[in-house]
């Protein structure tokens, strides 16, 4: 495992911007793969394989040892530029090494557009059936959006993939945008007794409105999001209980996402995720919805005066009825949680950009269908997205093949239980504290000390 930690030379992934609402109506773009860029050496004992398929870019690396298994790749939100390029997969090393093939595919469409992303990383399958040989099981996985699309492939095409790994990803759907909304409403009107979505002009919600809302959450001129007043305070928890309830990390995460630089500026990050009108690629009419929400600050169901002062004066938003619905591909797919393969997911307790309320809204789901046993979810101590060590992924992975091979389902977290969630050794057991260079996003930020 040392050699994959070590010796792995990964690109990090850098946080793009998803401003819900960026899709741009009209012509399609005209979105192209640069070949030149495809072709990439094999890892020793390997062979590397490339080119384009239905209008996507791929990669493919089999081992000279192939244990006649393949390993795919979801790739994550890539913005909305007209370039379609293709990662190689972050166990790379590890997989080559245990005898697994892998491939991954650029989609044909950038932006937020799930449906392509499963309709082409499932042709790969059938591209590598083709050029290599039918593998014995394939094991699908995905970062991010590439969750998504991992969590919707074994949903849409269940006789094709034999167990799942979706990390970071946005598992909740429709909830992920709904939490946007939230973050950006709640401030709005706790920081300047006013709310409105969509915000109009971006430039005056960033130069104007933010600023106030900074100043009305803060104790004094330049806290923010260090030092808050009673309304600041309000919001923050507002926030932890809207992006998936108490939990470790809440207060590091808190501070990092609202301070980190962004492109209008340090701190605007998460305000920047409210600069759309809540249109998304493939849907019909606004996303997002809190027509039903009820704000609150802390888990005491009746509302405290501030508590209904907010939900009196808050601005509330109406999905379009034919948005979120059980859709298919038609759409931005929903989840069910009617999995029929074994699915084990890595998120990290303080991502407040896809925040642990997708690992909560998907074990409900799945609870739901009656399937529980066939998922383990691990919590992993950190503020960032995406943001696992080698030995994190590889051991999920490891762990996950030795469940399809063996039949014994392997140790997880309770993302259903609050008062566990909650326990300031959450996330103990799954952290590789003697972390290295993680292959995503930023190094781990730990909350209390784990004993």
């Amino acid at each position: 495992m040392n050699k994959i930690k070590n010796s792995c030379l990964i690109v990090l992934l850098p946080i793009l911007l998803f401003a819900w609402g960026s899709a741009a109506a009209g012509k399609p773009p005209g979105y192209y793969v640069d070949e030149s860029k495809l072709p990439f050496e094999a890892l020793p004992g390997a062979t590397a394989l490339w080119g384009v398929h239905t209008r996507a870019g791929y990669r493919i690396e089999v081992p000279e040892n192939w244990n006649g298994d393949l390993v795919v790749w979801a790739h994550g939100f890539r913005g909305t530029g007209l370039e379609l390029t293709v990662d190689n997969h972050p166990l790379r090393p590890l997989l080559i090494e245990m005898g697994y093939a892998w491939a991954a595919s650029s989609y044909s469409r950038n932006d937020y557009d799930v449906a392509t992303g499963v309709q082409d990383t499932h042709a790969l399958v059938k591209r590598f059936n083709g050029l290599v040989g039918k593998p014995d099981k394939v094991y699908m996985t995905g970062a991010s959006m590439g969750g998504h699309i991992t969590a919707v492939s074994i949903e849409q095409y269940g006789n094709t993939y034999d167990a799942a790994l979706p990390i970071c990803g946005v598992l909740g759907d429709y909830a992920l945008f709904d939490y946007f909304l939230d973050f950006n409403v709640a401030a709005q009107q706790l920081g300047t007794d006013s709310s409105a979505f969509p915000v109009g002009d971006p430039a005056l919600y960033i130069g104007v409105t933010v600023p106030a809302i900074k100043a009305g959450l803060e104790v004094l001129p330049g806290t923010w999001p260090f030092t808050l007043n009673a309304d600041g305070e309000n919001h923050k928890s507002l926030t932890e209980l809207r992006s998936g309830g108490e939990r470790p990390n809440f207060d590091e995460a808190f501070g990092f996402w609202n301070s980190i630089p962004s492109t209008t500026g340090a701190g605007n990050f998460l305000f920047e995720l409210g600069l759309g009108d809540g249109t998304l690629p493939r849907a019909p009419g606004v996303g997002a919805d809190n027509i039903g929400v009820i704000y609150q600050f802390d888990e005491d169901p009746s509302l405290t005066p501030a508590e209904q002062a907010l939900n009196d004066g808050i601005v509330r938003v109406s999905a379009d009825p034919q948005g979120p619905g059980p859709n298919g591909l038609a759409q931005v797919p929903v989840i069910s949680g009617d999995i029929q393969v074994p699915v084990l997911t890595l998120h990290n307790l303080g991502d407040l950009f896809v925040p642990v309320l997708n690992e909560v809204e998907y074990a409900s789901r799945v609870a739901a269908n009656g399937k529980s046993d066939l998922l383990v979810q691990r919590a992993i101590r950190g503020v960032n997205h995406c943001g696992f060590t080698g030995n994190e992924l590889a051991f999920a992975f490891i762990d996950l093949v030795g469940w399809v091979e063996s039949g014994v389902k392997p140790d997880g977290d309770n993302w259903l239980d609050p008062a566990e969630v909650a326990d300031p050794e959450f996330g103990c057991a799954f952290t590789d504290f003697d972390a290295g260079p993680p292959f995503f996003g930023f190094p781990h930020i730990l909350a209390t000390p784990c004993q």
